[in-house]
């Protein structure tokens, strides 16, 4: 008996099914592997799956195993006696099934899920997480050809997943953490709570993430920002801003600013709000400079500042910070396919209105705020997301490196004789 696997349509432009081939007694069995590829992820010569297909070693070993467990039903067949057919042999290589259970698409699933979250109280962007992750569990679906079923889903099939997103689509590796990680919630969702037999255990579902570098002005940019001279149209996004800058407020926030978000305090003035992403409340004092940017917008409207669309906003900021000479050119590092990629750019071209934040941050920092102060202002649960911004004011450690190696008296020099007498003392 001969055995051979080979494409169906070797000069489809899309993936095609994988057939085996035997050949006993001058007859001809033919059957269906259950495997789809495109022509160049197959390797014809050595008929099997090349390193280009995701999950092509788990692809290599079921052809592997078809034709071991083929060539043993053929053995026993001719020892028993029996003239082994393709009938015999494709019903011992394809037992009776056993009774069908439906199964659930993750993709539905995960719509369900969302749906879920939102009766929960999940905030929009959370909301809006799963959705694009949803999308791409559709995606790799329709590239695979094949249905991802929650009880069925494996480790295999979690690999062909990080691989196409990863090599196929090029997706940053915070992107495909993100997924990955709502993808657990939902199968711990699943299992838990809806009582679900997985195939796989979840702590096996990993993705990494990586820190990326944060974007964000120093005192001298603040500076010839707040002193440029603007076009009308761009003077008020410069002024919300330099706001957010001033006290860390997300775009959220600023958007939402009314006048019963300040109040009086010891001669000053402070605002009180709840952030719209976290929910938790903050209070943050008004320095002189954001005083004075309420107070020109004072009465104009029933929002505190004019805040346009978030898109609008980063948009005019662009040019905004090229006018004000934020032309410096900075470093992007990315990741694309496990390589790291680097690439310049003006320093204008990444600014947004979360630059602000950054900026707050790590000014508040490097003019001496406390960590534990600073996290209170921005909201943070957490002290570690705080610490975020303490990790990347690279003036702050050159400040501290200089007052500890230079600011500091140098110390007078030893004298030869004292050494030598310390030396022989000791002896």
């Amino acid at each position: 008996m001969t055995i051979q696997f080979y494409l169906r349509d070797p000069e489809s432009a899309t993936p095609t099914a994988v057939y085996l081939l035997a050949r006993t007694g001058g007859q001809r069995l033919r059957l269906s592997t259950g495997e789809k590829c495109l022509p160049s992820q197959w390797d014809d010569k050595r008929q099997q799956f090349r390193r280009s297909y995701p999950g092509y070693q788990e692809a290599n070993e079921l052809l592997a195993s078809m034709a071991a467990r083929l060539v043993e039903a053929h053995r026993r067949q001719r020892a028993a006696g029996s003239t082994p057919t393709p009938a015999t042999l494709k019903e011992a290589l394809n037992p009776a099934p056993a009774p069908v259970v439906l199964e659930q698409r993750l993709i539905e699933l995960m719509t369900e899920f969302r749906e879920i979250l939102r009766g929960r109280g999940y905030m929009r962007d959370t909301l809006r997480h799963y959705l694009v992750s949803r999308n791409w569990l559709r995606d790799f679906e329709a590239y695979r050809g094949r249905k991802l079923l929650v009880e069925s889903y494996s480790l295999a099939d979690h690999d062909a997943l990080l691989h196409y997103l990863t090599i196929q689509r090029k997706l940053a590796p915070n992107s495909v953490y993100t997924l990955v990680k709502n993808l657990k919630a939902l199968l711990r969702h699943l299992r838990d709570e809806r009582g679900y037999t997985l195939g796989l255990d979840l702590k096996h579902l990993k993705a990494v993430p990586v820190d990326v570098d944060k974007v964000y002005l120093t005192a001298d940019e603040l500076a010839r920002l707040y002193r440029t001279v603007l076009p009308d149209n761009l003077a008020p996004v410069r002024d919300v801003f330099l706001f957010c800058c001033y006290t860390g407020l997300r775009y959220s926030d600023v958007y939402q600013l009314h006048g019963g978000n300040v109040a009086g305090w010891d001669g000053g003035q402070v605002l009180r709000l709840t952030q719209s992403k976290t929910r938790r409340p903050v209070s943050i004092y008004l320095t002189e400079a954001a005083r004075g940017i309420l107070d020109k917008y004072a009465g104009e409207r029933a929002k505190l500042l004019p805040v346009y669309q978030n898109q609008v906003m980063n948009r005019y900021l662009k040019r905004v910070c090229r006018l004000a000479g934020v032309t410096g050119l900075v470093e992007v590092v990315e990741i694309v396919q496990g390589r790291v990629s680097k690439t310049q750019q003006p320093k204008y071209e990444l600014i947004t209105m979360h630059t602000a934040r950054h900026t707050f941050a790590t000014q508040s920092l490097l003019r001496g705020m406390p960590v534990e102060v600073l996290q209170k202002i921005l909201g943070h649960a957490n002290i570690k997301t705080t610490l975020i911004y303490a990790k990347i004011v690279e003036d702050f450690q050159h400040q501290t490196m200089r007052r500890v190696w230079e600011d500091a008296p140098t110390p007078a020099p030893v004298a030869a004789d004292t050494i030598c007498a310390v030396e022989s003392s000791a002896a």
